[in-house]
This record gives structure tokens, sequence and C-alpha cells, in this order.
């Protein structure tokens, strides 16, 4: 596994209708001020890219993605579903992401990445959370990659925290570890990100709900 420092200048969003979240995000983010939280819609947000947590197949037929189909147009499940076809066979695994042209200017790149295979589905009990969190930044990672620069802003909402009815706390506490993996460290690929967050994080349920968990190189591997 290839592990990189990574220093990325890009403005993250937090926003979400649910007070809830928005409480557990100002709480869990309280040592990363560079983080913006907001209590409202993710479509108000002026940046470069949004991202909707989706499920593997891209179908954006409720929360959220519901929202953003609904406001982008239906080409946006198209350009999506393609990239899955393309890139995934057709299948999106949880701890991976696609970043396709919106078709707007506002934003102008959408970050689909799946917190559960089916389009309603309880992931309390995972670590989805914090796989698609960390794929929607490897995605702006590999998108800067092939664009420098194409992405310096980006808005998400609360991963799960509806239809996967896990709860405000959790959530903020897996995207807070999902954020700090990205500032951290820069991965080749999705497959080495997926492995060093499930070796990690597998024993999340044994830990106090409340804790955060901050992803650490793989033994033996330093930062340079």
């Amino acid at each position: 596994m290839t592990v990189k420092p990574v220093k990325p200048q890009l403005k993250v969003v937090l926003v979400d209708t649910n007070a809830k979240v928005v409480h557990e995000w100002l709480a869990a983010f309280a040592d990363t001020p560079e983080v913006e939280i907001h209590k409202g819609s993710i479509l108000d947000q002026q940046v470069d890219a949004w991202v909707s947590p989706t499920n593997s197949r891209g179908r954006m037929d409720g929360g959220v993605d519901g929202v953003i189909k609904r406001h982008l147009g239906a080409g946006i499940q198209l350009r999506v579903q393609r990239a899955i076809r393309d890139r995934f066979e057709g299948s999106l695994p949880v701890g991976s992401a696609v970043c396709v042209p919106s078709g707007a200017t506002n934003p102008k790149f959408l970050i689909s990445t799946p917190t559960m295979v089916h389009s309603v589905q309880n992931v309390s009990e995972t670590l989805n959370v914090a796989l698609a969190c960390a794929a929607a930044f490897q995605a702006i990672h590999m998108q800067n990659a092939l664009e420098p620069g194409g992405i310096r802003s980006v808005a998400l909402v609360g991963m799960g925290a509806a239809t996967g009815k896990v709860p405000a706390q959790v959530c903020a506490n897996l995207m807070w570890t999902g954020y700090t993996l990205f500032n951290d460290y820069s991965f080749e690929d999705y497959d080495d990100l997926r492995t060093t967050i499930v070796d990690q994080l597998d024993d999340l349920d044994s830990r106090p709900e409340q804790e955060r968990v901050r992803i650490q190189p793989p033994t033996g591997r330093s930062r340079g």
C-alpha cells in the first residue's frame, strides 16, 4: 500500500436540514474550524461539487439523491449510472465513488458514493458512513489529479442519517474519520482505502458511541 501526505486546498461545507446532525457535527468537528457547518439545503451551497449518498446502482429515487435529481434533471442519474457501469461494471461498492459533470454551473460536479447497496437499507450497524465519506474525498483527490484545481470546494450532507438510520452522533463521528483520513493521507485506489478503514474500525461496535477514531497509517508505513 502506498500512503502519501496530502495538504489539500479544499473548502469543505457540511450542510443538512436535520438539526440533530448539525448539532453533532459542531461537536465532532470542533477542532477542525476550517470545516463550515450549516443547517439548510445542499441546493443552496455555491461550491464546485455536491456529494450525494446513493446506492450501489446509482438509482436516485429518494432522499438527497431524489432532491438533487429533481434539481439537476433526470440526465444526472444517467451520467451517474453510466459512470458506474463503465468503471465498476454496474455496481458501485460501498467505499468507492464516481464523480461526474453535473450539467450545471453550480455545482460543476456531482460525487455519488453509496452508503448502502439497496435504495432503502438500515446501515446503522456498519462502517458504511466512514467508507462513503472517505470515498467521496478520494474521488475529489482523483478528479483533481486529472484536472488540477477542478474541485476547490465541496458540500456534504449527513451520510446515512436519514434512510440509513445511523444515529446523528455516530454519523458525525464517522464523517470526521473520513475527513481526517483525506486530510492526512492519499491512497492510490479505493481498494487500499477500504482495506485500511475496515482493518482499523472493525471493532467499532465495542467502542463508546461518542468516540472519534482517527485512522493511522498501516503498520510499517510512514507519511513520507
